[in-house]
């Protein structure tokens, strides 16, 4: 059985459209689905009982469950444990700051980028996960909490630009004024950089209508030889061609860059690094001096054997870049209690 969730409205009005129904009745049932939430065809009160009977034939409405919430103690993030259909297993979060929602989601079961600070890649990566099942995420920690999500980070499990066909079609579903309607503006995607998909994700639209989402890139190095200790992809993509595909993104959207910055003590977080950094970044013209650096004090990992730098070597860190003219913030943590922080997520069942 297929998952109905995972249909944009232009894809569900084109199976209608094979039953012989009226385009309308894509609207109608893609606000039941994605805005009411409904989990039976049944609930579709006006919608024809043989409509409902066709479409019950031949999909399920959702494939993918909180199986477990942790709620941190300190800041009272909650990390979702999700069940797929499959019995694979993939980690969220939901965070609450003063005036939204966000929602950390994942976009592969695992990750094969294998950066060397990261949990989620420890194991691999075993698939994509559909669009549907990218936005169940959300759904679940809506249900769970009775709270809207208004901004949504694709920084979970996974390489978003990996999945790049199941990623646009999610965004589309999300975004969609009939349902969710999640703001483009509203919605990051962070990739470790993979190079030919930052451009194609820079010309989604054409000339008319650029994607308008936030793009974060995972640096965390300011030299090629640096980025190769800590991520493979840095084997075959370089800075330079790197720095130039986010450059056309900027140049193609207008869209303010960010770069995430992973501290780890004694590997990227000297005066020197920072100086290097800011150099880079400055080299990008308007798209690198108008970027924000988000510096993220490395996570414990025990499979890493990676320390974080002291709160004054991160403050240190900060104020360097910011005496050579780039935008610094030390990212506040969140979940750290329950391994739902930056680098901490798993594809993971009980055990």
């Amino acid at each position: 059985m297929k998952d109905i969730l995972d249909l944009t409205k232009k894809e569900l009005a084109d199976t209608l459209g094979s039953y012989g129904e009226k385009p309308y009745r894509a609207k109608q049932i893609f606000t039941w689905l994605h805005q009411r939430r409904v989990t039976s065809f049944d609930q579709m009160t006006d919608i024809s009982k043989t409509l409902r009977s066709k479409l019950a034939e031949e999909y399920v409405i959702g494939a993918c469950r909180a199986d477990k919430v942790q709620i941190s103690k300190l800041d009272g993030t909650r990390k979702y444990l999700y069940r797929l259909e499959d019995g694979s297993f993939i980690e969220g979060v939901f965070m609450r700051y003063r005036d939204w929602n966000t929602a950390c989601i994942s976009s592969q079961v695992g990750c094969a980028m294998g950066c060397r600070f990261c949990a989620s890649t420890i194991n691999g990566c075993e698939r994509d996960l559909s669009a549907g099942e990218m936005a169940e995420q959300i759904y679940a920690m809506e249900d769970d909490t009775g709270e809207a999500v208004s901004n949504v980070v694709i920084m979970g499990s996974g390489e978003p630009l990996l999945n790049y066909a199941n990623l646009m079609r999610f965004i589309d579903i999300i975004s969609d004024g009939d349902g969710k309607g999640i703001s483009k503006r509203n919605i990051t995607v962070s990739t470790c950089g993979i190079v030919p998909a930052i451009y194609k994700l820079a010309d989604e639209g054409g000339d008319e209508e650029h994607m308008q989402i936030n793009l974060a890139l995972s640096l965390h190095a300011p030299t090629d030889e640096k980025r190769r200790k800590l991520m493979p992809i840095a084997e075959k993509y370089t800075l330079s061609e790197l720095t130039e595909a986010m450059k056309h993104y900027y140049d193609r959207t207008h869209r303010r860059l960010t770069f995430e910055y992973a501290l780890v003590s004694g590997e990227n977080d000297t005066a020197q690094d920072a100086e290097e950094l800011a150099k880079l970044l400055r080299n990008m013209g308007p798209a690198g001096s108008s970027a924000l650096v988000n510096l993220i004090p490395v996570n414990p990992v025990k499979e890493s054997g990676m320390g974080r730098p002291t709160r004054e070597a991160c403050e240190a860190f900060k104020n360097k870049l910011e005496n050579f003219g780039i935008n610094g913030s030390i990212r506040r943590e969140l979940g750290s209690d329950i391994d739902g922080a930056c680098g901490q997520l798993r594809m993971k069942s009980h055990a």
